[in-house]
């Protein structure tokens, strides 16, 4: 850890120099980026990303459809044979 010598040093150098000490740092006086750069920013790591092929995409798109489908219908039947259950041994209908 610097010492309080060393510390207020630096802070004199920075105040020499122009530059805002906050706690005991000195901050470049840097701009901030604009928004536009943002956007030219996300356009360059969109081009980067792999995209899938249209085959590709109707494949995956169909076997997400089909397991949601069939995991819904496995739980339905579940919830229909407990319910069946429930309404027979605790309610006795």
């Amino acid at each position: 850890m610097p010492s309080k010598r060393s510390s207020s040093a630096g802070r004199q150098q920075a105040a020499k120099a122009g530059k805002a000490v906050v706690s005991g740092r000195p901050q470049a006086s840097a701009q901030r980026p604009s928004r536009f750069h943002f956007i030219s920013d996300t356009i360059a790591e969109m081009k980067k990303v792999t995209w899938l092929t249209r085959r590709e995409a109707i494949y995956l798109s169909g076997l997400v459809l089909f397991v949601a489908v069939s995991v819904g219908m496995i739980l339905g039947l579940i919830d229909l044979g407990l319910s069946s259950l429930a309404n027979q041994f605790l309610l006795g209908g």
